[in-house]
């Protein structure tokens, strides 16, 4: 018995000391082939990728600077302490329970924002009238409301239009390069595969850019939407608490 375990204990030992050099040669030559490779990726300059793309790079760099502005422009205006102006919150509601139109719409007209646009819709339907009609107030605050959705809906519609274009401009630079690669094959390109290879980067490269557009066009659509949205529903709150101010005060 001790026997049999001496002699599993000197085959192992025997293949193990012929595996071992073995996998030495293959991991030095492993480690060769892996820095040739980074070598050759980290000579791909930007330039390079955007030349091997082909045509349809450049109107995915048009789309790319279009989204970061629409990004940088949507995150300044759309913050909330901006659009619903709290700060003015103590002066409205003076203004409100003095019955005072003239220096409430004089505050909302220097101080612009999606608030004051609302609210001074609503005095503005006062003041014609010179007396408060719940139902053409609220129909004056409402068209207004819409009129200021669609205003600042449309730079963050930008960013869906962004979003769905970009992948299919991207897919059309792919069918561009598939194109040019079969063409190559046809006319016997098989031989020389730098040819090939060419046609096939561009089809590659194309789509990969379409989706790095698309992916953080379409996240900071739903998330400016989302925000938005919930800064409407806000500012309609804080609207009607204004005019209940104004009627009460307007019925002692």
């Amino acid at each position: 018995m001790k026997k049999g375990y001496l002699g599993l204990v000197a085959m192992i030992t025997l293949f193990v000391g012929m595996m071992v050099p073995i996998a030495s040669t293959l991991a030095q030559e492993t480690g060769a082939a892996a820095t040739e490779q980074v070598a050759a990726v980290e000579s791909v300059t930007f330039g390079a990728l955007l030349k091997q793309g082909g045509w349809a790079m450049y109107p995915l760099g048009l789309f790319s600077v279009a989204m970061f502005y629409f990004i940088i422009r949507n995150a300044l205006l759309l913050r909330e302490k901006n659009m619903l102006r709290e700060d003015l919150k103590p002066q409205i509601e003076e203004l409100m329970a003095k019955r005072d139109v003239q220096g409430l719409r004089e505050l909302c007209a220097a101080n612009d924002s999606l608030l004051t646009a609302v609210l001074d819709a609503g005095l503005e339907r006062v003041s014609e009238e010179h007396a408060y009609d719940a139902q053409h107030v609220m129909e004056a605050i409402e068209e207004a409301g819409n009129e200021q959705m669609v205003t600042f809906m449309k730079p963050i519609n930008f960013l869906s239009i962004i979003g769905g274009t970009a992948p299919m401009l991207g897919l059309l630079g792919t069918v561009s390069g598939m194109i040019k690669a079969f063409s190559i094959i046809a006319q016997g390109g098989m031989g020389d595969p730098g040819k090939l290879a060419g046609s096939i980067g561009e089809a590659l490269i194309t789509t990969a850019t379409g989706l790095v557009i698309a992916i953080p066009a379409m996240i900071t659509y739903f998330l400016f939407k989302n925000n938005f949205i919930k800064s409407m529903s806000t500012m309609g709150r804080m609207v009607g608490h204004y005019m209940n101010i104004y009627r009460y005060a307007k019925m002692d």
